[in-house]
Parts: structure tokens; C-alpha cells; sequence
């Protein structure tokens, strides 16, 4: 269990819970028949939106893309190339609603996926990360949770001192713990999750070797250097972090849904620049996991309406959220 001191947000009281007081008092259970039946009926896949928010992603990315080659300048490489960032960050998300079969509904669903979204980000497949996300959710914070277990340690202890913190993302932006990234999405989960009609590693081949031959026809391996690879990286590394820590408070053994996951509702200038796909209501995804993310913002109108929700307990906007990451003594 943790022993760092507590905080909470403004306004919240301190609980003996944990270091979260709950933004959410109750799960599912505490909900009226209407209210679950509202729920039930906004569940399941919504392939159009999915697919809407994906070929916005790659829209935008091909923009930022062709205005950094246009201007050749280096401000506005910078700025190309953290946005840039920001969007192979949504790509990950989508991979995490596609896992959850909140996506497209096909016999080749995953094939798809895999080429549009997964596969440009190197580090895993929809068929791996299925196996290590739903053990997730399966086994949360117990011994047989993989996230549990890699996110353990001082790393993942929260609140810390800013220059911990400073110097954790430091390694991230430089790129030293990309490794580390790559073998903790490949961590071992539990085999009843094996997709049906995985992907053949033919397509994967087929598709690294159809890009390579596309980037040496164009000459544009210089520019998928500096626009794509270079935001993997670094910046897409800081991202993936930011995600993690604002997922679950870690090393709380046995810790509820509730008093580890914090609620996070961002700026709409920070859902322009950095569109997290609802990811902040986190803790309704756990307690309805086949509610797609664009659904999210209903059920959390629906648990306020039902009285469910201490507003002072939930962060609004990430800078709230960062100052209690920092607020360590």
C-alpha cells in the first residue's frame, strides 16, 4: 500500500480510501432500472464514428505533414511534429476501442486495424495488446493484472516531487525508454483472450515492405524520419506516459475502480490539441466497458443525474490533474 501523503482536490475532503477521494460513489449497482437500461442501450460498437475519428486522425496528420515539408522552417517542424504526436496518440487509443470490439465488427475487423492504426506505431498488434488490456480489466489490480505488475515501484507512485517527475519524462523524450514501452506492450496476459481470426504475420511484412517501397519511390524517408519516427520517440513517448498516469493511480493492491481512477475533464482548447477520446471518464469505461468513448460523456450525465458524481473530486483540466501529480512534499 502506499504511504506518500495524501491529496485531494480543491474543495474534496480527505477519505481513508485511498490518496483519490472517489469523483464516482458507486458503481453500477447503485444505479436505477431506467438509468441502466439508458446505458444498455447506448453499448456496443459504433463503427462510423470509429471510423469517422480515424480518417480524421490520418487527414490531419497528412496536413501537418505536407505544411511542415511546405514551410521548411524549423518552428513549424517543431509544431508539425508535436501535433503530429498527438495524433499517433489517438491511433493508440483507437487500437485500445478496437481490443474492446468497440470499433469496426468484421471477420477481418482486426486485419484492418492493425494496417490503419497499429501498425504504423511499430510497438504491438491488436491481437497482443488484446491479450495483455483485458487481463487488465479482468484481474485490475491484483498480481494476475499485467499493467499492475510492470507499473510498480517509485516510477508509478504518485504523488512525487517535481523533479522526479521532470526527470522520469526527460528519459521519455529522449527516447531511453522506448524498450521499455515496446516489451510492456508485449507483457505476458492471459491466453483466454486470443483473438478469433488474428492477423497473419503476412500482412505485417506486406505492409512494412509496401511502405518502404512507397518512401524510396517518393524520396520521402527523410521527411517520415523527422515527422513520424522522430514524434514516436520522444513526444509520443511523454503522451503515452501522461495516458498511463492518468489511467490509475498504481501499487494499491486490490484498489477499487473507484478510489484509482481518477476522473479528468479537459480544457476545450487541450481536447483540440490533444483529443484524448474521452479517456478522462475512465473509470465509467471500466464499470461499462462495451460503452464506446463517444458515449462516455452520456453516462457520466447519466451518474450525475443520478447523484453519483462528487464534482469536487474531479480534476478539471490536465493542469489540475499535473499539479496533484507534483504536489508531493
Amino acid at each position: 500500500m502506499k504511504t506518500n501523503a495524501l491529496y485531494y482536490p480543491p474543495g474534496a475532503a480527505e477519505s481513508a480510501s485511498g490518496p483519490l477521494r472517489p469523483a464516482v460513489l458507486a458503481d453500477a449497482s447503485a444505479l436505477s432500472s431506467a438509468a441502466k437500461r439508458e446505458i444498455m442501450a447506448m453499448s456496443g460498437a459504433r463503427p462510423a464514428r470509429f471510423a469517422a475519428e480515424l480518417a480524421l486522425t490520418w487527414l490531419s496528420i497528412a496536413a501537418l505533414i505536407g505544411i511542415g515539408v511546405y514551410f521548411n522552417h524549423l518552428a513549424v517542424t517543431l509544431v508539425c511534429a508535436f501535433l503530429i504526436s498527438t495524433r499517433q496518440m489517438v491511433l493508440a487509443l483507437l487500437l485500445h476501442e478496437q481490443v474492446h470490439r468497440l470499433g469496426l465488427r468484421s471477420k477481418y475487423a482486426d486485419w484492418i486495424i492493425n494496417v490503419f492504426a497499429v501498425y504504423p506505431l511499430f510497438v504491438t498488434t491488436v491481437e497482443d495488446y488484446a491479450k495483455v488490456h483485458l487481463s487488465h480489466h479482468k484481474y485490475c489490480f491484483t498480481k494476475d493484472d499485467p499493467d499492475f505488475i510492470r507499473k510498480a515501484g517509485a516510477e508509478w507512485t504518485f504523488p512525487m516531487k517535481p523533479r522526479q517527475l521532470l526527470g522520469i519524462v526527460l528519459r521519455d523524450v529522449t527516447g531511453l525508454n522506448v524498450i521499455r514501452l515496446i516489451r510492456g506492450k508485449k507483457a505476458h496476459g492471459t491466453a483466454e483472450f486470443t483473438r478469433r481470426n488474428p492477423t497473419p504475420k503476412w500482412v505485417r511484412i506486406a505492409f512494412f515492405a509496401t511502405l518502404a517501397a512507397v518512401l524510396t519511390l517518393v524520396g520521402g524517408w527523410t521527411a517520415f524520419l523527422i515527422y513520424w519516427v522522430l514524434p514516436i520517440v520522444t513526444v509520443t513517448q511523454v503522451l503515452v506516459r501522461w495516458i498511463a498516469v492518468a489511467e490509475h493511480e498504481y501499487n494499491i493492491e486490490d484498489g477499487s475502480i473507484h478510489e484509482t481512477t481518477p476522473l479528468l475533464q479537459p480544457n476545450w482548447w487541450q481536447r483540440i490539441v490533444f483529443p484524448d477520446l474521452n479517456f478522462g471518464l475512465h473509470v465509467y469505461h471500466h464499470m461499462h466497458p462495451g460503452v464506446s468513448f463517444g458515449n462516455l460523456p452520456k453516462v457520466h450525465a447519466i451518474y450525475r443525474r443520478e447523484g453519483l458524481v462528487d464534482d469536487s473530486a474531479i480534476f478539471y483540466g490536465q493542469g489540475a490533474y499535473l499539479k496533484y501529480l507534483v504536489s508531493a512534499k
